[in-house]
């Protein structure tokens, strides 16, 4: 689903990673997180571990509008977080606050 163009957009969620991937993943993620929150429109970026399940990080992020999204879905695309991460198993929702 792609949100139609006008206010804030809001892509929550969660993203599984298992044991054997948790190290690594850790390892980057602070990076990354860094890198997004430095992104021109980025209202608020987090990724946190859930205590249940414990493979699972919940994912929450807002942009100031989809052109700010876009943007941040181009830089991950090729990004050392989202090749080694473009493998796990996500699941997410985008949507658009009114204009």
């Amino acid at each position: 689903m792609t949100p139609r163009r006008g206010g804030e957009i809001r892509l929550t969620g969660w993203i599984l990673v298992p044991a054997e991937e948790r190290e690594r993943v850790h390892a980057l993620l602070e990076r990354h997180c860094r890198l997004t929150l430095a992104e021109p429109g980025c209202v608020a970026f987090s990724v946190t571990p859930s205590p249940d399940p414990p493979d699972r990080m919940t994912v929450d992020e807002c942009f100031t509008d989809q052109a700010a999204f876009d943007a941040h879905q181009r830089r991950i695309a090729t990004s050392e977080w989202g090749v080694a991460t473009r493998h796990l198993h996500r699941e997410y929702t985008i949507t658009t606050d009114p204009a």
